[in-house]
């Protein structure tokens, strides 16, 4: 998930482990939706409908998946925020989201995308925001432990890998990112005082009953479980700052599991190292923007949040 690689590089790559960490490197877009339903919109400032801003990284933005509407940030029309703003009939949408954004990225362009927080305006009513996994290497991590996955197919080279300093560097790496998902939720209220602030977790990538798929995702036996453990570690700390910061949080993991890039062709919702479906590799493909889209349109049925 880091910032130089682009999906369309990503895809031509030969080696599996490269291309699935360089797809990575896309992955984490901040998804933002702040939106209040039509029938409480305008309470306060006299305007019907609802401005929706998403905020995100590639998770967000959905790499080659039909139809790309900017190439720079690979970014498709029928990603998530598209099919809520459809589904939600607001009155106008914003979608920065930008494949390979990190927080950083909320501040500062990334090629032609402007920063992600110039969006969020004061009259904007809903920002959904997915972002972190960038932050935390998710990109290089997946390479990291598809290189290392040879030495010990049994085993869990990569865990032992990232425990040798006798912690575990991807915890911390998720504790450092915490700060900095919190410093763009201050902002987006500073920013867009009224609006409904929802994070968005990360889908289930990997089987989360701790088994593997060796070598349609190369990794070694004990390291799926540990990468599985690892997501949910990215994920309870979104929740846990959305929860600190006055926002909600929608969980993707959940309604995704049993759908991970492991599963048969039909039945997955994020591709693997070679996708078959139109998506980059270790992405939701369409089948996966449409699930968070759905658990996204769930939280903002639910009335306008329990931080209001």
């Amino acid at each position: 998930m880091n910032d130089h690689t682009r999906p369309e590089n990503t895809v031509s790559r030969r080696r599996g482990g490269m291309a699935l960490g360089a797809a990575l490197s896309s992955c984490a877009l901040v998804a933002g939706v702040a939106a209040a339903a039509p029938a409480e919109a305008g309470e306060g400032h006299g305007k019907h409908g609802v401005d929706y801003v998403a905020l995100g990284d590639s998770y967000t933005s959905g790499p080659l998946i039909p139809q790309q509407v900017d190439a720079n940030c690979a970014r498709s029309d029928h990603n998530y925020p598209s099919i809520t703003a459809a589904a939600r009939k607001v009155s106008s949408f914003t979608d920065v989201s930008c494949s390979g954004a990190k927080t950083d990225e909320m501040w500062k362009a990334q090629g032609t995308n402007g920063p992600q927080l110039n969006a969020v305006k004061r009259d904007t009513d809903l920002v959904t925001l997915q972002i972190g996994g960038n932050d935390m290497g998710f990109g290089p991590i997946i390479s990291t432990c598809a290189g290392l996955s040879s030495k010990d197919l049994a085993g869990n080279p990569c865990q032992q890998y990232y425990n040798a300093a006798g912690y575990d560097q991807l915890t911390v790496n998720i504790l450092q990112t915490a700060p900095k998902v919190a410093r763009v939720l201050r902002e987006i209220h500073a920013r867009a005082p009224h609006a409904r602030v929802v994070v968005v977790g990360y889908p289930d990538l990997l089987p989360d009953d701790g088994s593997g798929c060796y070598p349609t995702v190369p990794f070694a036996a004990k390291d799926f479980p540990y990468l599985r453990d690892t997501g949910k570690k990215l994920n309870l700390m979104l929740r846990t700052v959305a929860f600190l910061n006055r926002a909600e949080y929608v969980d993707t993991y959940k309604p995704t599991v049993g759908h991970d890039m492991c599963k048969a062709p039909a039945d997955r919702w994020i591709e693997p190292l070679r996708p078959t479906s139109p998506a980059a590799p270790a992405h939701p493909n369409a089948l996966g923007q449409e699930a968070m889209a759905r658990a996204v349109l769930a939280e903002l049925n639910r009335g306008s949040g329990h931080h209001h």
